[in-house]
């Protein structure tokens, strides 16, 4: 059973006519060797020991000068059937993907160049620099807040969209903030736009798109079945692309091209090959196999006949009655039975579930969590620096930096409410805390446990 088979079954009630199938010996539609003859389906019927071939033989012009069709019942084209491209597996730093290497490197080399143009401007100018004792009547002493340090600080709280507790006051620093400002809008716009396509869709990554793409490399193989139609369409092919694609395969045909179409079809599944092949044949395969696809679109525009041998009192009938299958659908109906129902549309289905976009899983925003770890760490490392120097350089300073440490530690850790201290355990010297090392001791304890 079969396509033809039902076409033939609905013609045989319509026409009342009896048949018998008989398989040719060389299982082929038929190709003209140097001698001029045909062999397979074409050569039955050229030699009169067939009344039909019961097949989808393309309509050519080279057939039509050996045997008679009837009108064509199904309309095809070749394409170009290739193995899926594999979806790409999301990786840990993913998210610094939508933007190139080179924007990174160029945001954050704009960001010290104008953090330090903030800088200097705002020590040249007059209107940054404010009294720290406006109520006195004399000036001792001017404070600019843009430190270098505190310039860097702004940019990143700009950035970052959060702010800081620093303002800018004269004309030409309110400027550069500005600027600042547009210049975070669009780079944040831009990431945020091009992110979320980067991690809610799984891009799929396809070396070839088309014909033109296939002729032009050479890293992957492409062939078609020896001996049928789709050879013939190269050959005689005056199109630039197609023509280049006919001189790579000629010139490797015993590598490129294959005596079946099973056998291209597993080279196809092998992969790094595509094969040439009609559309109706590569649309049938690709329902059944979910690695299969087709690149572009139809290379040419043909159709499918029955073949009769030249002269055939039938062909007329026959083709009159195929058209009356098209026009009240049989044929449409046919071909969803064997190439959509058959197939149960399980490649439709799965392809519509990964188009939808998916959760997010950790192996797409992992990299976040393991940036904000490492924060964690450095600046846990910092605080100890800062404590570490802060102890160092206190005068009359009698017990060692670690045993101080641990002793602010077990304040930090046993008194989460305390919002307060008392400001001499960090300014003034432990000697002036209490008149001797107990006394020191009772003191921080006494803190400790409040």
């Amino acid at each position: 059973m079969g396509f033809c088979i039902d076409i033939l079954l609905d013609l045989s009630e319509r026409l009342s006519f009896a048949f018998e199938i008989e398989i040719v010996k060389d299982e082929i539609f038929g190709k003209k060797n140097e001698k001029g003859e045909w062999n397979g389906i074409i050569g039955e019927l050229v030699n009169r020991r067939a009344d039909l071939g019961l097949a989808g033989l393309t309509i050519t012009y080279q057939r039509e000068q050996a045997i008679d069709f009837t009108k064509p019942f199904l309309t095809l084209g070749i394409n170009i059937l290739f193995k899926k491209a594999q979806r790409v597996k999301p990786k840990l730093f993913g998210f610094f993907k939508p933007l190139s290497i080179d924007v990174w490197l160029y945001m954050i080399a704009a960001y010290f160049a104008v953090s330090f143009a903030l800088y200097l401007v705002a020590r040249l100018s007059p209107y940054e620099w404010r009294d720290l004792h406006p109520c006195k009547r004399t000036r001792a002493e001017l404070e600019n807040q843009f430190t270098f340090f505190n310039s860097l600080w702004f940019l990143i709280g700009n950035i970052m969209q959060q702010g800081t507790d620093l303002n800018p006051t004269a004309p030409s620093t309110r400027m550069i903030s500005c600027l600042w400002s547009f210049f975070t809008l669009i780079i944040v716009s831009s990431y945020t736009a091009n992110l979320a396509a980067f991690l809610t869709v799984q891009r799929m990554q396809t070396p070839i798109e088309n014909a033109d793409d296939l002729a032009s490399q050479t890293k992957i193989a492409y062939g078609f079945q020896r001996g049928g139609s789709t050879e013939n369409f190269f050959r005689e092919s005056k199109i630039a692309t197609y023509e280049r694609m006919w001189n790579y395969i000629s010139a490797n045909q015993a590598d490129v091209t294959a005596a079946s179409s099973t056998e291209g079809i597993n080279r196809v599944l092998k992969g790094n090959y595509a094969f040439l092949m009609e559309s109706t044949t590569s649309e049938y395969n690709i329902m059944r196999n979910c690695e299969l696809t087709s690149i572009g679109g139809l290379l040419d525009s043909k159709g499918y006949g029955f073949g009769v041998p030249q002269n055939s009192p039938y062909r007329d009938i026959l083709s009159d009655t195929i058209l009356k299958l098209q026009d009240e659908g049989v044929i449409h109906k046919y071909y969803n039975k064997w190439w959509k129902e058959a197939a149960n549309l399980k490649c439709d289905q799965e392809d519509k579930r990964k188009d939808i976009a998916a959760e997010l899983g950790f192996a797409n925003i992992g990299g976040i969590f393991v940036i904000l770890a490492g924060g964690l760490i450095l600046s846990t490392i910092v605080a100890a620096v800062e404590f570490s120097i802060k102890i160092r350089n206190r005068k009359g300073r009698q017990i060692s930096i670690r045993e101080e440490m641990q002793r602010y530690f077990r304040f930090a850790i046993f008194n989460v409410s305390a919002s307060k201290r008392r400001a001499s355990i960090f300014i003034k010297d432990v000697p002036l805390l209490a008149p001797n090392d107990d006394d020191h001791d009772h003191d921080l304890d006494q803190i400790t446990h409040q």
